[in-house]
C-alpha cells in the first residue's frame, strides 16, 4: 500500500507585532486577511509593546478575527516587566493559541516546535563560556535555549517519526539574517548555537525574527531560514505584513 500523500499548508509569519494597550480595533483586519490566505498564522515573539498585560489583552481581543490556529513564542519585549507568564496566559486563554516555550505541537500534519532563544553570537565570534560568572551565565542561556529547541525537535521524531518540522523562535540562529544591523549588536540578536538542532533534526524552515533592519532569508546547511520581523516585511512591500510560506 502506497504512503499517504502528505498534504500541502501555507504558513503565514510575522514577528515584531509590539501591540499596544491603544491598539484595540488596529489588527483585526490585518489578522482576518492572514486567516483567508492561510492554513496557519506563525508569530515569532515580541507580541507585545513593553511586556505589559493590557496590551496582551489587547492582542487576544484582535485575535478572535483570527479563524486560524496560531503558534507563537514570546520575545525580549514580552518579558520586559516580568509578566511573560501572565501574557502567555491571558492570549492562551483567547482562543487556539500554542505559544510555544522549549514545546512543540503539531497542526495540519506539520510538527512545530519553538523556544525565545537568546543571543551568544554567530558562527567563529559567538561568546565563550569563560571568565566572570555573568558572563558564563549569558552564554550558559543561549546554551540551554538550544537544547530546549532540540528536545522539542526531537520529540515530534520521537512521535511522530515522518512528520515535517518547522521551528519558530525570536532571537536568529544565523548571521545572515541579521545583516543590516549593526555587527556591534550581532552577540545580542542571536545565536548560533540555535542552528545547530535545525541541521540535525532536519527541520523544513526556521522562523524568528527581532533583528529589525536585517535580511528576510539565510539558510544554514539546506534549511532555510526567514527573519519575519514585521519592519522587515514593510520594507520589503508585502502589504499587509506577513510572510507566505507553503509546504
Amino acid at each position: 500500500m502506497m504512503a499517504a500523500e502528505k498534504q500541502s499548508a501555507k504558513i503565514a509569519a510575522v514577528g515584531d507585532l509590539h501591540v499596544g494597550a491603544n491598539d484595540k480595533g488596529k489588527w483585526a483586519d490585518y489578522f482576518k486577511e492572514i486567516s483567508a490566505r492561510a492554513d496557519v498564522l506563525l508569530i515569532a515573539g515580541d507580541l507585545t509593546d513593553t511586556g505589559d498585560e493590557s496590551e496582551a489583552q489587547v492582542l487576544a481581543g484582535e485575535l478572535a478575527a483570527c479563524t486560524i490556529p496560531v503558534v507563537a513564542v514570546l520575545g525580549n519585549h514580552d518579558y520586559e516587566k516580568g509578566r511573560h507568564k501572565l501574557i502567555r496566559q491571558i492570549i492562551q486563554e483567547a482562543r487556539e493559541v500554542h505559544i510555544l516555550d522549549g514545546e512543540c505541537t503539531m497542526i495540519n500534519g506539520i510538527g512545530f516546535a519553538g523556544v525565545k532563544g537568546f543571543g551568544g553570537g554567530f558562527d567563529g565570534h559567538m561568546l565563550s563560556m569563560f571568565g566572570e560568572g555573568e558572563m558564563k551565565s549569558f552564554v550558559q542561556t543561549g546554551v540551554d535555549e538550544a537544547l530546549r529547541l532540540d528536545r522539542a525537535l526531537a520529540r515530534l521524531d520521537q512521535e511522530h517519526p515522518d512528520i515535517r518540522k518547522v521551528a519558530l523562535m525570536h532571537y536568529a540562529p544565523v548571521v545572515e539574517t541579521v545583516i543590516g544591523e549593526s555587527e556591534q549588536i550581532y552577540p545580542f540578536l542571536g545565536c548560533s548555537r540555535l542552528a545547530e538542532p535545525l541541521t540535525r533534526r532536519k527541520v523544513i524552515a526556521a522562523f524568528h525574527g527581532h533583528a529589525h533592519v536585517g535580511q528576510l532569508e539565510g539558510q544554514i546547511n539546506g534549511v532555510k531560514v526567514f527573519n519575519v520581523a514585521k519592519p522587515i516585511l514593510s520594507e520589503a512591500g508585502y502589504s499587509p505584513a506577513f510572510f507566505l510560506y507553503e509546504i
